[in-house]
């Protein structure tokens, strides 16, 4: 089995990577070469080591006939431009979003056309393809089957591709399956230019012993999931069969949410890792970040994803401690002792 990532050495990119290199098998299947293409590699990244695979670095557009060179069996595409940076430049979100999907949607169709496999497509979609229209207020709990009315670019580019996929998938021309993404924290490494991104970087850099700021007001409710839960998802969505027992018809699947405020957020930060570590915390009201967030819905009926064997995370303090097992590197000593630990 060929499996191509786009975004390959982004934050989920690698994260999918890893565990698909643990398992070594998808859809039952050991794992021929595993494909990670992305504009940048860095230089150390581990997993290029791995003797199953291989790089393609560039512009995902220029590189799709030498990704397509070879019968490509599934493809995950995380490859994007967040919502942030899509909301302050239209034409990056576009390009990057739109007509890269439907490129790497036609090199999946061509495939099919010369006889090969239809490919396999998973597409990352967002919760920001929700939104609450003045004439359409979203209900209090979302489903698959809420009508989006995305109000940001972001997730218009998002919605858009969805329907592209489903398409191609009716036609044919390709088995595709959409996972919507939610808010995920906590995310490791520098911030990004998501506009999600502090819900990270509240936990993150107190965690590191840095100052971080909270654009929104604590009373905010944002739907979240850990990287674990959200990698979890990604692999089960695409190993999903079809019909009963599966993914039931062309509907995309929300991937399980833990609906938390940010006070919730910030009280967990307190209490786990104490009053200095949770002091570093400002709150520095942003409009225009608060809008775009609070656009989006905050609960959601996970039963399309409970019928695939996925759950949200327990609690806002086992992602947490998750984040923490995972990067010790990114914890100050001392900042967050372990679990029924009695601090000083």
């Amino acid at each position: 089995m060929r499996i191509v990532i786009t975004g390959g050495f982004g934050f989920l990119g690698r994260q999918v990577a890893e565990a698909l290199l643990t398992r070594r098998t998808l859809c039952g299947a050991p794992i021929d070469r595993l494909v990670l293409a992305d504009r940048f590699v860095p230089a150390d990244a581990p997993v290029t080591a791995d003797p199953l695979v291989d790089v393609v670095r560039g512009d995902l557009n220029e590189r799709l006939d030498e990704i397509f060179a070879q019968p490509v069996d599934v493809v995950i595409h995380l490859a994007s431009a967040v919502s942030a940076e899509c909301e302050a430049d239209f034409d990056l979100g576009m390009s990057a979003n739109l007509d890269t999907t439907r490129a790497l949607l036609e090199a999946a169709r061509a495939q099919s056309a010369a006889g090969g496999p239809p490919p396999r497509v998973v597409f990352s979609s967002s919760v920001a393809v929700y939104g609450s229209d003045p004439a359409l207020p979203l209900p209090p709990v979302v489903s698959e089957s809420t009508l989006p009315t995305p109000r940001s670019s972001y997730g218009t580019q998002k919605r858009v591709c969805e329907q592209l996929v489903a398409e191609y998938t009716r036609r044919g021309f390709l088995d595709g399956r959409v996972a919507r993404l939610m808010t995920v924290s906590v995310r490791p490494g520098k911030p990004n230019a998501a506009a999600s991104g502090f819900l990270s970087g509240i936990i993150r850099e107190p965690l590191a012993g840095l100052p971080a700021t909270c654009p929104v007001r604590p009373d905010l409710r944002v739907a979240l999931a850990s990287p674990r839960r959200t990698v979890e998802g990604i692999l089960r969505i695409a190993e999903a069969g079809r019909g009963p027992g599966g993914l039931d018809g062309d509907l995309p699947v929300n991937v399980p949410a833990l609906t938390v405020t940010v006070a919730e957020m910030l009280d967990t930060l307190r209490r786990v890792a104490g009053d200095a570590v949770a002091d570093l915390v400002t709150l520095a009201p942003d409009p225009t970040v608060e809008a775009l967030v609070g656009s989006w819905p905050a609960a959601f009926d996970n039963a399309r994803a409970t019928a695939l064997g996925l759950a949200p995370d327990e609690s806002f303090e086992s992602v947490v401690r998750a984040y923490a097992e995972d990067h010790p590197e990114a914890v100050t000593a001392g900042a967050l002792p372990a679990a029924g630990a009695v601090r000083p």
